[in-house]
């Protein structure tokens, strides 16, 4: 598994895992209180944070892995990503940024239906977990089984 499909690893199980907290604790809050009354952004801002924090740590880690794995074996450490992960990192942009602009019709149409703002924001928010989930799989995916 090259370094660039484990970082595809580990921003998935970053976001997932953020995403997840956030949603505990925001739908704890909202079954005991209004929506509007709810004090999401400081939750929502700090699962941002956190998850891009993650994933940068993560990063690192797997590359000083790969980098001390491949020293002990004698090889060329990886570094460099070639023309397939070039490819393969467009491709999963290419499908992230479609499902961003899809998902984004959601906010869309609440902002125009003049909904509450916690609505929009969680909606917007869930656009961008779902373009950064399908895009990360749909890397990982390309590398398991290619084009």
């Amino acid at each position: 598994m090259s370094n660039e499909e484990k970082g595809q690893w580990v921003y998935l199980v970053a976001i997932v895992v953020t995403y997840s907290a956030y949603l505990v604790i925001t739908l704890g809050h909202l079954s005991q209180t209004a929506p509007a009354d709810i004090d999401y952004i400081p939750v929502m801002l700090g699962a941002i944070g956190i998850g891009i924090v993650l994933a940068i740590v993560g990063r690192i880690m797997v590359g000083i892995a790969g980098g001390i794995a491949a020293e002990m074996a004698g090889q060329d450490d990886g570094q460099d990503a070639d023309v397939r992960d070039r490819d393969i990192g467009r491709f999963g942009e290419y499908v992230a940024g479609t499902v961003l602009g899809v998902g984004m019709i959601v906010p869309f149409v609440l902002t125009l239906a003049a909904s509450d703002y916690f609505w929009i924001a969680n909606a917007m928010y869930l656009a961008f977990v779902l373009s950064a989930v399908v895009g990360a799989a749909v890397k990982v995916v390309t590398y398991r089984r290619g084009f």
